[in-house]
């Protein structure tokens, strides 16, 4: 194979991505890899909550198009993006090596969470994020924030927030903190990431030829790590559209799970937290969304929808 064509979002995160998984490639196999921007739903549709407006497949479905009708080989994704289940002719390639999984608070004025005044204005597309902060406090005002990284530190900029939610990944790729004055990170316990943030999921046609190029992406530390965070979410059918964590973090031979599923406004959660043995991995996500289930996750996550 002479060339390589990754079919990517043209947003400054989504290049970036692309960029590196694409230098990765030209390095190991000496091949040329050429990006081609393509713009989704996603990009497109700026005015509505992802949860309103189909959640995860608004990133994906148009470059997964351009990979079924031959235009490109693979796109680069945030895992956390990527639905559980993929189109007939397209499988989940690679999954690179993890950033630092934690979300952050980005703000102008104020240098940690807790220094946030009463009714501070926070913006954050995410139920996830919102349940968990409304958790810590209740008397925050959660304001729906989309658009790309640029235009969501430009509204910070001029006063429309007192502080914004980002993966610190995001914040990290893209050198953010010498943007803004303040970011504070969240330890997980405060708020628990979404499935597999942190991790890049390289998409691609089934052709053995370049999933055979693909396998030199994959980290076996993100892949046990978002197994058990995927497994969990795609028991519980949960997405874009309902708030949940989950978050597996491998330790030498120890894994740490949390996870966390309630309603938008904090007020009712489900939330556990496990330590297991790194050979326990498999099917350990479905087992503990089970366990949610006989608690109740199915009819709180049904409630939650009805509340977006």
């Amino acid at each position: 194979m002479k060339e390589l064509i990754i079919a990517t979002r043209k947003s400054k995160l989504a290049l970036w991505q692309s960029e590196y998984i694409a230098g990765m490639l030209e390095k190991t196999h000496q091949i040329k890899v050429r990006l081609e921007g393509f713009k989704t739903k996603g990009d497109v549709l700026l005015d509505s909550p992802l949860a309103k407006i189909g959640g995860k497949g608004l990133f994906t479905k148009e470059l997964e198009e351009s990979m079924l009708q031959g235009k490109a080989h693979l796109a680069v994704h945030s895992l956390k993006d990527v639905p559980s289940f993929f189109p007939k002719g397209l499988i989940l390639a690679a999954v690179s090596k993890r950033e630092q999984s934690n979300d952050a608070m980005i703000s102008q004025n104020f240098k940690d969470f807790s220094s946030l005044p009463k009714g501070a204005k926070i913006g954050t597309t995410s139920l996830r994020r919102k349940m968990q902060l409304l958790l810590l406090r209740p008397d925050l005002e959660i304001i729906s924030l989309r658009g790309n990284v640029n235009s969501r530190i430009e509204k910070l900029k001029n006063g429309d927030f007192d502080a914004i939610i980002l993966a610190m990944a995001g914040i990290k790729r893209l050198n953010l903190d010498k943007e803004v004055n303040f970011v504070y990170e969240f330890s997980k316990d405060e708020l628990v990431p979404a499935a597999s943030q942190g991790i890049l999921g390289i998409e691609s046609v089934e052709d053995e030829e370049i999933t055979k190029l693909l396998k030199c992406l994959n980290d076996e530390n993100a892949l046990i790590e978002s197994t058990i965070e995927r497994e969990f979410i795609s028991t519980l059918e949960g997405g874009c559209q309902v708030p949940i964590g989950i978050n597996a973090e491998l330790n030498e031979e120890e894994i740490c799970v949390r996870a966390v599923l309630g309603l938008p406004d904090g007020s009712e959660i489900l939330q556990d937290k496990r330590m297991i043995k790194k050979s326990e991995f498999q099917g350990f996500g479905e087992k503990l969304a089970k366990e949610f289930i006989t608690k109740g996750a199915k009819e709180l996550l049904k409630k939650a929808e009805s509340m977006i």
